[in-house]
């Protein structure tokens, strides 16, 4: 079991820090900005002639690891897929079982990690996080507490491929007390999607702000299913009715009230709900400053995120610490690690 993280009220102690968590969403008529990843289709791409390399840089007695970044960190999750194929077809050999021989260490997780589609990569991490003795808490949290229906619908999916297993009925054995409850209410994939009710917000946000003052197993049953199953925009009108009604941001109230899992989970779900690369920026900093650079925490954030909001997360990051992400990258990693994982977040000389 990996050390607890740090309160979330850490990022939100004061009213800047605040601010940035609102910017999504805000008004939830209007729309929201936009996001944006750092990895991007290749243009002119020719999936024989990357397969014909990288079976050179992996094929001779050494490894040509910079051009293995060159290639797989510039070619979007699908081209690299469709790469796998054209290296089978012209060596008889699987590209990731290479992968798996010839790197080691964090770097071979990072490049094994870029050939996964993404729901097969959550649902390895899911794996992981749950196999062996202890489990990864935090690995769950920043999983189910940020993914979509449709991503979990996926996810589901994928595991059960790879590993013959119901991915809920594993949350269930591996999980306990209303932390599990809450994830296997997520897991389900069952939140209202683009729905609002400006009539029924008040009602919500009196459900949690006595579940929070009575904490009763039936109180935290309310507050879990309202968090997993309203819609973001429904729980953005939710959020602004509990501060008026408890003179009170919600995240405070969660972490005065609520403590170990449960309430990581909680709060990461309203961060999620505000700014999702807002939270991503927030455990980065906690993985690589909290934990000494917690490697697996990196790794899977930079990957799950690249195609999606991880331009954005490098933003909010500068905006919230004062050093970029790049920047503190560079400093606790070394090596082809470092390269491939500057690779991804995409920096460059004025992030630095």
């Amino acid at each position: 079991m990996l050390k607890p993280l740090k309160p979330f009220r850490k990022l939100l102690s004061d009213r800047s820090q605040r601010s940035v968590g609102f910017r999504v969403f805000g008004d939830p008529g209007a729309s929201a900005p936009k996001v944006q990843g750092t990895i991007f289709p290749a243009p002119n791409f020719n999936p024989m002639m990357d397969a014909q390399m990288l079976g050179e840089a992996l094929q001779g007695f050494g490894c040509d690891k910079d051009l293995l970044i060159d290639i797989l960190t510039q070619r979007c999750n699908a081209q690299r897929l469709v790469i796998a194929e054209a290296y089978l077809s012209t060596f008889g050999r699987d590209l990731v079982s290479d992968l798996k021989e010839k790197l080691s260490n964090h770097f071979k997780e990072v490049m094994v990690g870029l050939m996964y589609p993404p729901p097969s990569y959550d649902a390895h991490e899911l794996w992981h996080a749950m196999k062996g003795a202890g489990t990864d808490e935090n690995c769950l949290i920043d999983i189910l507490a940020s993914r979509t229906n449709g991503e979990i619908f996926q996810m589901r999916e994928a595991y059960y491929l790879q590993y013959n297993r119901d991915l809920q009925e594993d949350i269930y054995s591996e999980t306990s007390g209303h932390f599990r409850d809450t994830l296997v209410n997520l897991v389900q994939g069952t939140r209202e999607e683009g729905y609002t009710d400006p009539a029924t917000a008040a009602q919500d946000a009196m459900v949690l702000w006595e579940s929070c003052q009575k904490r009763t197993g039936e109180h935290k049953t309310l507050l879990q299913m309202i968090l997993c199953n309203k819609s973001y925009q429904q729980l953005w009108l939710v959020f602004q009715e509990f501060q008026t009604i408890s003179g009170q941001d919600i995240v405070d109230a969660i972490n005065e009230c609520y403590d170990g899992s449960f309430q990581e989970l909680l709060v990461a779900i309203v961060l999620c709900v505000r700014d999702k690369p807002g939270y991503f920026a927030y455990r980065l900093y906690s993985a690589i400053h909290d934990f000494g650079f917690h490697n697996k925490t990196v790794i899977r954030i930079l990957i799950a995120r690249s195609e999606i909001d991880l331009m954005t997360i490098r933003k909010r990051y500068k905006e919230r610490y004062g050093k970029s992400l790049f920047h503190d990258i560079k400093h606790f990693a070394s090596g082809h690690y470092e390269k491939a994982l500057l690779a991804i977040c995409a920096g460059d000389a004025d992030d630095y």
